[in-house]
């Protein structure tokens, strides 16, 4: 009996691997980091550092998605209430970049006759992306695109059932109006706005009360075409707003699990023409019909490939889909797009729109409701739309077991595989698609639907990406710590990096590797607390946080 108890006892006691993650978290350490073996070309000498992996969900490492979150307030915090315009200036193009841009032009000139001519373009197209990836390299942002003949219209008018939108003069500013009170103090305020989806049925408790009247087809399109809808807002509101309206957005899960989005707005807006605005966004979905299954179970399309051509440009797509039963090809992507422009009676596959629950509030900058707001803005990121579920909550569980089963045969994507299903083989189709089983972010449960980017800054909003960001705060601790930052220094080339694989006999075990950077960080933290409370006249001991920022996130 002692025995046995003794045993149930050991089996109760942690794993020690399970006790250093949870220590490498309390102390803001990556779990999964990244081993790296930087060589010194001069020297010959190497060493092992652990870069952090800079997951974005806490699921997958708490630390790196905790982190991201600061950053990502950090970013709203910086671009919300701006009193200048955010100008960047950029560097005038060197020697080299404008060399790369002329032989790229020769290049693309060639290819155009050859394609006139008849003749292959295949070694001008590789040619040409070789070109890009070291226009890039050289120092360029963006991306030179060809121009594609025949690019597919549709007629821009707008739906009978939608408002007019009125359309102000542009002024070229992205900072909103200027507000004087009477005792002669300006105030510029800004905005922060809910929107939501409209309602497919009554909930409760994040759950639909009867599950057989929700309209959860409905729900499953409206989550996949989400993001297409945010983008058109922006659209209307610049419109009505006579200028470059800068944002920060991100898009979370209501507790029903449709998605809804927050966005912090620099500048004002009178709530009517908000909700104008609103009221006239839409989006409609050109796609061929998917209502009518015509390919089911067993019955399911079969790849034959086709035919090797000789010369010419080589299709990405190297064979056909067929009706199991005829052999009949199935029309392409473009070929069904096209059946679809010359049908003058086509309706849209979907609309979607926002609901009438829209929130608008003003606020000022260094408030505690801008606080707030930013914290509002973030809550949920270092989440999954589906990992907002607790596990006892078994009816929203339920719920999105169903919506889940609902967006299984939606086409996510004109590449989705569910085209099959419907008659259509999908946009570059490959061997081995099968209906149900696409692999596209939308289609994973812990996105339910959404496959679209949670953040979403605009860009004159800071006038800096999130990695400027992250460099200004590593900065800071440099700076604090009396360090200098040698990342400029023009010896890049003289260090070499490569990753080492796990099972290297120099790699040391993984809770090794969580204590040596836990060990680390208590250092450099202790370090950077001294140096701060020497700073200030504070004895160290009594400093928990620097700048307001707990030291674990540092």
């Amino acid at each position: 009996m002692t025995e046995a108890l003794s045993r149930a006892e050991r089996m109760r006691m942690p794993l020690a691997r399970e006790v250093a993650k949870a220590v490498a978290i309390e102390n803001g350490v990556c779990i999964r980091s990244i081993p790296m073996r930087v060589i010194d070309t001069e020297t010959g000498k190497s060493q092992t550092v652990y870069l952090p992996c800079n997951a974005t969900l806490e699921s997958r490492c708490p630390a790196c998605a905790k982190r991201n979150r600061h950053l990502r307030m950090a970013q709203c915090r910086e671009g919300w209430h701006l009193e200048s315009e955010p100008v960047a200036e950029t560097d005038e193009p060197d020697n080299y970049q404008r060399y790369l841009l002329e032989l790229r032009a020769d290049f693309q000139v060639m290819r155009e006759d050859a394609e006139r001519a008849g003749q292959p373009t295949e070694d001008l197209d590789l040619g040409l992306a070789e070109l890009d990836a070291e226009i890039r390299a050289a120092g360029t942002r963006g991306q030179v695109v060809r121009a594609t003949a025949g690019k597919r219209k549709r007629s821009t008018r707008r739906r009978q059932d939608a408002p007019d939108l009125p359309r102000r003069k542009m002024a070229n500013t992205t900072l909103g109006r200027v507000y004087t009170s009477p005792d002669g103090k300006r105030y510029r305020p800004s905005m922060f706005i809910t929107l939501t989806l409209p309602s497919y049925g009554r909930v409760r408790d994040g759950a639909p009360v009867d599950p057989a009247s929700y309209d959860y087809s409905r729900a499953a399109r409206d989550a996949l075409h989400f993001s297409k809808l945010v983008d058109r807002f922006v659209q209307n509101l610049r419109r009505v707003a006579g200028y470059d309206v800068q944002y920060f957005a991100s898009v979370e899960p209501q507790k029903r699990l449709a998605p809804h989005l927050h966005m912090a707005i620099r500048g004002t807006l009178t709530r009517a023409d908000i909700r104008a605005v609103v009221a006239a966004t839409y989006h409609q979905v050109w796609w061929p019909s998917c209502d009518v299954v015509r390919f089911d179970g067993d019955n399911l399309p079969v790849w034959v490939e086709r035919p090797q051509q000789s010369g010419g440009d080589q299709d990405k797509q190297t064979g056909d889909y067929v009706d199991p039963v005829s052999g009949e090809v199935l029309p392409t992507w473009e070929e069904a797009l096209d059946r679809l422009g010359d049908d003058e009676d086509a309706e849209p596959l979907h609309v979607v729109r926002f609901g009438s629950q829209i929130d608008v509030q003003g606020v000022l900058a260094g408030t505690r409701d801008a606080d707030q707001c930013i914290r509002y803005l973030s809550k949920y990121l270092t989440k999954s739309i589906g990992g907002t579920i607790e596990s006892e909550d078994r009816r929203r569980r339920d719920h999105a077991a169903r919506l889940v089963e609902a967006l299984r045969y939606e086409p996510c994507s004109p590449m989705c595989p569910n085209w099959l299903r419907y008659g259509v083989q999908p946009k570059n189709a490959r061997a081995g698609m099968s209906p149900g089983r696409c692999k596209g972010r939308a289609h994973k449960p812990e996105h339910l639907g959404y496959g679209g980017r949670r953040v979403l800054v605009s860009r004159k909003w800071s006038n800096k990406t999130l990695a400027e960001h992250g460099q200004d705060r590593r900065a800071w601790v440099l700076q604090v710590l009396g360090i200098a930052d040698d990342r400029n220094r023009g010896d890049a080339h003289r260090y070499v990096w490569r990753r080492v694989p796990e099972g290297d006999p120099g790699l040391p075990p993984l809770d090794v590797r969580l204590l040596h950077l836990v060990a680390q960080r208590q250092r450099w933290r202790r370090h950077l607390v001294e140096l701060q409370a020497r700073a200030e006249g504070r004895p160290a001991d009594t400093l928990s946080a620097i700048d307001g920022r707990p030291c674990g996130q540092l």
